[in-house]
């Protein structure tokens, strides 16, 4: 019995000392950011705007690495068969949370099992994109009629396959009952490409990549697809107050570590990067960019990731989509 006690006593102070050193200890080395996507993006560019700062809090560099491919689905599967100690974390979005699950038919990992949430990050509203000397239309009334009188006749870029982009025009097909003609893209850079030459003649992209595109005035927004009007465009009017009910689309984004982690070592990355997000610099880039900051509990960010992963499934169902 006397030894029985001390080998508890011996486990129960390891356990304690494990927890009680996570706290304090924690990171005692670089930590390794991966973005699956490659650099230049709208997650690349959150990741370096504001994972610099997350990097003094902690007291240690976070390293940015970019491993894109296969829908995040590479970064991703990556950071799901790491270590559960802290030094690889994910920066993720809608696609790797909640569409890749309903997308692939052979994921080999599950994003609500295989990682331990910390942080919603932040998200960037949609724009319907359309370029007027192929579709010459001036708003979404007139975008919704040429449509409907003509249906297979619009091609919309679809870039992903599988992305948020994309399937954020199936659901407007969906709610508004139109019949478009979707052509792949490997990313939204090269889909831009093809709508500005007028390969293509509609598309939804994010707010920070589509300011840049509408400098030139060769494309024209129709609607926004948020939940209210956006400073930067206060005279666009969202695609709900349009006419079509149930489009709110954003391209949100979170941070995760796998599985596992100690609960200490995830309430440290969440504090740093709540404290990282109200600094002056950081704000100002993000709102420069129309990124809309979130931060949260790694609770809320899990309660998140199921309901927008149910809400995708109907959506990515009744489209038909699948990926190897």
């Amino acid at each position: 019995m006397r030894r029985l006690l001390i080998n508890f006593l011996a486990a129960l102070l390891a356990v304690l000392t494990t927890a009680a050193f996570a706290q304090t200890a924690y990171p005692t080395k670089p930590v390794r950011l991966i973005v699956p996507y490659p650099p230049g993006g709208a997650t690349d560019f959150f990741a370096r705007t504001v994972f610099g700062k997350v990097g003094e809090v902690l007291g240690q560099p976070v390293v940015i690495d970019n491993k894109p491919g296969a829908g995040t689905t590479i970064g991703s599967e990556l950071v799901a068969n790491s270590a559960p100690d802290g030094y690889t974390l994910l920066i993720g979005d809608v696609g790797t949370y909640a569409l890749n699950t309903s997308l692939y038919k052979k994921l080999r990992y599950d994003p609500q099992k295989a990682f331990a949430p910390i942080s919603l990050t932040g998200r960037f509203p949609l724009l319907l994109l359309v370029n007027p000397s192929t579709l010459p239309v001036r708003n979404m009334a007139e975008f919704l009629a040429y449509a409907k009188s003509n249906p297979g006749k619009i091609n919309y870029a679809a870039p992903g396959p599988g992305s948020p982009l994309h399937v954020a025009m199936e659901l407007l097909k969906q709610q508004a009952d139109l019949d478009m003609v979707a052509v792949p893209y490997k990313g939204g850079a090269d889909a831009a490409h093809d709508l500005l030459s007028g390969q293509v003649q509609v598309m939804f992209l994010d707010i920070a990549t589509a300011q840049a595109q509408l400098k030139g005035g060769k494309l024209r927004a129709l609607a926004i697809a948020s939940d209210k009007r956006r400073p930067a465009f206060p005279d666009l009017p969202t695609v709900i107050e349009s006419g079509v009910p149930g489009v709110e689309v954003y391209a949100w984004q979170g941070f995760v570590a796998p599985a596992g982690t100690p609960r200490e070592v995830i309430a440290k990355l969440n504090s740093a990067f709540a404290t990282a997000m109200q600094d002056p610099g950081v704000k100002q880039r993000l709102a420069e960019a129309e990124v809309e900051p979130l931060t949260g509990t790694p609770e809320e960010f899990s309660r998140y990731m199921a309901s927008e992963t149910a809400r995708w499934a109907r959506v990515i169902k009744a489209s038909n989509i699948s990926l190897q």
